[in-house]
């Protein structure tokens, strides 16, 4: 194993779960999809974990919701910034 096969960025998952939510995997391919989620993970700030245990224990409920908030808006301009693109 090598160790940055066992860090990992809680936003990334988080952006692919809000991707796959709002259904855009049927309006856009799957490299625009990268597109977007490298966008809107550059809009975030980094949150490094090395087991998923870790994050459970130590984030809030409110913590995680405000989380999910920039989240939400960060895949939004991602999803701008590839839309534009497109045209």
């Amino acid at each position: 194993m090598t160790i940055e096969a066992d860090i990992k960025n809680f936003y990334e998952n988080l952006v692919v779960e809000e991707l796959y939510q709002k259904n855009q995997q049927q309006l856009f391919e799957t490299s625009e999809l990268e597109d977007i989620a490298c966008v809107a993970l550059n809009h975030l700030p980094p949150r490094y974990y090395r087991h998923s245990v870790d994050m459970a224990f130590y984030l809030s409920r409110q913590e995680l919701g405000e989380m999910r908030k920039k989240v939400e808006e960060a895949v939004e301009i991602g999803i701008k910034v590839v839309s534009e693109k497109k045209r």
